[in-house]
């Protein structure tokens, strides 16, 4: 009897040990997995999934994270997402800098890309409103931008981040107001509905893009970007206020990290660094999804297939894979 009892509570022991040591595992299994923000723009969406499968490719799992590109800013320094591919300087210098100097995120270096984020027509426009590309022409084509909320008033459509628009209108006296879409889908479902008729219309929209090759338009010729414009009123043509300026047109392309990325999977944080994106890589992974009408999950796909090249170099790690 004794030797059953003896028997049974080892029994016992040895399966409260196993599984201790699963939950260990699973815990620890846990601790791995690489979260990724999925932002409000089509490229940075699919060239997330693109990412998330080299990691999973890796053997590390990965989770997606749906978060505004405001958003990130907090749950980047918590871990709460772990890295982001796509941050653009004109909409994201201020937080970035700030948030670099303070050590709450990790600078993981610049695209080769360029980026330009400003006012856009398509080309057709011209037609309409002689004058544009220059900025001077809008005021005397303000109604045929309007609609019949906007009181004679022309409507700039943007998405939901900050270039300082409202800054831009004000400091250059431009009649015009700004409508605002939740996300870049949006965006895209106005211009085309514009396509369509051959309607005016004037929106954000920025470079690397679907339009680099898919449609023809040009961007506002603002007076040309110096620093001081946003930084002294007396520079440039209003002497009162700042933002009388176009946006940076060569503007950096970075990477970002949470500070605990490079220690918790060196692996990805290498991964990370060795990703160089052109202009035409993120150009692609937006017209995969825009102009292709692909799942986010399949415009993902076609791209690595396209670019398979450059994804093998990126994924030769000089580090433990296991």
């Amino acid at each position: 009897m004794l030797k059953a009892i003896f028997l049974t509570i080892l029994l016992l022991c040895s399966l409260t040990l196993s599984s201790f040591a699963q939950a260990m595992s699973l815990d620890k299994n846990v601790q791995k997995v690489i979260k990724l923000p999925l932002n409000n723009w089509s490229s940075q969406r699919v060239l997330s999934k693109a990412l998330g499968t080299m990691i999973q490719s890796l053997g590390i799992p990965v989770e997606y994270k749906d978060i505004s590109a405001q958003d990130q800013w907090g749950a980047l320094p918590k871990g709460v997402i772990h890295l982001q591919l796509e941050v653009w300087q004109v909409s994201m210098a201020k937080d970035f800098n700030r948030m670099v100097q303070q050590g709450y995120i990790t600078d993981l270096g610049s695209h080769k890309a360029v980026g330009k984020e400003d006012w856009w027509y398509p080309e057709y426009v011209e037609e309409l409103c002689p004058g544009l590309p220059d900025w001077q022409a809008m005021n005397n084509c303000a109604t045929l931008f309007s609609t019949p909320q906007s009181k004679n008033k022309g409507v700039y459509y943007a998405g939901p981040w900050d270039y300082g628009d409202g800054d831009i209108i004000r400091a250059l006296d431009l009649n015009f107001t700004i409508h605002r879409f939740e996300n870049d889908t949006k965006v895209w479902q106005k211009l085309e509905q514009a396509l369509k008729k051959k309607q005016p219309i004037m929106l954000l929209n920025w470079t690397p893009n679907w339009t680099d090759s898919r449609l023809k338009g040009k961007f506002v010729k603002f007076p040309t970007y110096q620093p001081e414009c946003e930084t002294d009123p007396s520079w440039g043509i209003n002497k009162l206020l700042l933002k009388d300026c176009a946006n940076p047109s060569n503007g950096w392309l970075k990477k970002v990290a949470w500070p605990g990325l490079e220690k918790y999977s060196p692996c990805v944080f290498q991964l990370a660094k060795n990703i160089n994106l052109n202009t035409e890589m993120i150009a692609d992974a937006s017209a995969l999804y825009v102009v292709e009408k692909l799942s986010e999950d399949d415009a993902a796909q076609a791209w690595l297939e396209k670019y398979k090249k450059s994804v093998d170099k990126w994924l030769a790690l000089p580090c433990n894979k296991t």
